[in-house]
């Protein structure tokens, strides 16, 4: 009898080159990661490269959401699985405004005193066709430990025109580019 094509074998032969593989696969994340940087494969900004910096004025931030749209983004599969309280990745999102902006968000999409952004305006669907819920339409000062975000680069990004400020201290880091693909 041979013992390698017995039972046994197989499903340890198996579970052994699962955890191989994932490994493989994990590796450069995790490395990227610990070097401080992020790859971006997401619609919502330039796809690439982007470094850790401890620039306070850097427009790019990285934050886990919270309440709703943390729900929301994590059972949508908007983000995959990550180092966020809630166990999915946080995002990626340029800051489009600050604490003293105003703020008009409207069905033309988000304005900043008074520039109205590109690709800003909300969408009552996403990609799969699921209804998407939009923050309240007004003008807001942005308060204190807030900050508005999205994305001017995709229309279906994922951001503040469905969940309105994201609170400061959310944010784990400010990120800038080092290569990405126009």
């Amino acid at each position: 009898m041979n013992l390698t094509l017995s039972g046994m074998a197989r499903p340890r032969g198996l579970i052994l080159w699962t955890f191989i593989a994932i490994s493989i696969i994990s590796l450069p994340s995790m490395l990227a990661n610990a070097l401080g940087l992020r790859v971006n494969t997401t619609r919502s900004l330039p796809m690439g490269i982007y470094a850790v910096t401890n620039d306070a004025f850097c427009e790019l931030i990285e934050y886990c959401p919270e309440g709703n749209a943390a729900k929301e983004s994590k059972n949508r599969g908007y983000r995959n699985a990550g180092s966020c309280p809630d166990g999915a990745e946080p995002l990626i999102k340029p800051v489009v405004a600050r604490e003293g902006d105003v703020v008009e968000f409207s069905l033309r999409g988000i304005s900043v005193n008074g520039n109205l952004l590109k690709n800003t305006a909300p969408l009552p669907l996403d990609g799969a066709g699921r209804p998407l819920i939009h923050w309240n339409f007004g003008v807001y000062r942005v308060a204190s430990g807030e900050a508005w975000v999205a994305s001017i680069y995709n229309y279906g990004s994922y951001d503040s025109r469905y969940f309105g400020p994201v609170r400061i201290s959310s944010i784990h880091n400010r990120l800038r580019p080092i290569w990405t693909i126009h």
